[in-house]
């Protein structure tokens, strides 16, 4: 199937993930509905939206009328029922299946039956989210990176009952906003965070073991490694509760003592240090 481009699309949460989602798709000329409960949320999603804008134009990547129209067509919602009548919904809400089989039993209640519903999960089983709903064929992962506008990766996920169809859909319509999409099968962690939460992981240990001090780690995996950033500057990144979520996820589905949560990294996020989005995490954010 040849790339397409959606006229609309719902993108449910409006946190680092599913605002770079709405600023991605809107950039394509997609009228996107960001829907998010919290005001606060909703708000700061948006911000964040404009400042993404801001920086394309300092670098010259738009103009700035092209990205006042980017910003035109995202709009903001707390309300579920103004999804609409969009073929497709990505929902992006915190890491957590009991949270995310809420959003996707009422999104079945609320959507056309032809709606595709894709989660931007990172790590949870599609087959368990799609069985909240009565069209689990439609049902699908879409596992973006981040930064959204600027990561070509998304990780199409099926689960065990998502049809040929709903993929070569989803393919498409990632490949319609330039977009690299790679399948894969519905397994603990997918591929990316199966090989990536482990080394981040891994190089947790070696901080509260003292085999080296954090700058050290960092620097070996950018310089010797060739890494783009350390795994520890990575993990403040992603923020240090969403990859303790995912190794309880891969240690859980997989059942091995290899994907045990390091302890330290336990109580960083006991302890608030949450990384870039609260200004400290392994390191501090000013």
């Amino acid at each position: 199937m040849a790339a397409t481009k959606l006229e609309r699309l719902a993108v449910i949460g409006a946190g680092t993930m599913g605002n770079g989602i709405a600023q991605t798709f809107a950039g394509f000329g997609t009228t996107v509905q960001l829907v998010d409960i919290d005001e606060a949320a909703l708000d700061h999603g948006m911000a964040t939206i404009e400042k993404s804008l801001a920086r394309f134009v300092k670098k010259e990547k738009l103009t700035q009328k092209e990205a006042e129209a980017v910003r035109s067509r995202v709009h903001p919602s707390r309300s579920l029922e103004d999804v609409g009548e969009a073929p497709l919904v990505v929902e992006a809400v915190v890491e957590r299946a009991g949270v995310k089989r809420e959003v996707f039993g009422k999104l079945d209640e609320i959507t056309p039956r032809a709606t595709i519903l894709a989660t931007n999960t990172s790590s949870i089983s599609i087959t368990e989210i799609g069985a909240a709903t009565s069209r689990p064929e439609l049902v699908i992962g879409m596992h973006f990176m981040n930064p959204v506008p600027l990561m070509s990766l998304v990780e199409v996920i099926r689960g065990q009952e998502t049809s040929d169809e709903t993929t070569a859909k989803v393919f498409s319509w990632s490949e319609g906003v330039g977009k690299v999409p790679v399948e894969a099968n519905d397994y603990p962690g997918f591929v990316s965070n199966r090989v990536l939460m482990p080394m981040i992981n891994e190089a947790v240990y070696c901080l509260m073991e003292g085999v080296a001090e954090k700058e050290a780690i960092d620097t070996v995996m950018k310089l010797g490694m060739n890494h783009p950033m350390g795994p520890l500057t990575l993990a403040d990144l992603i923020g240090l509760d969403v990859c303790l979520d995912i190794m309880n996820v891969l240690h859980d589905g997989l059942g091995d003592s290899k994907y045990r949560p390091c302890p330290l990294l336990r109580r960083m996020v006991a302890a608030g240090r949450l990384g870039r989005k609260v200004k400290k995490g392994f390191y501090d954010y000013d």
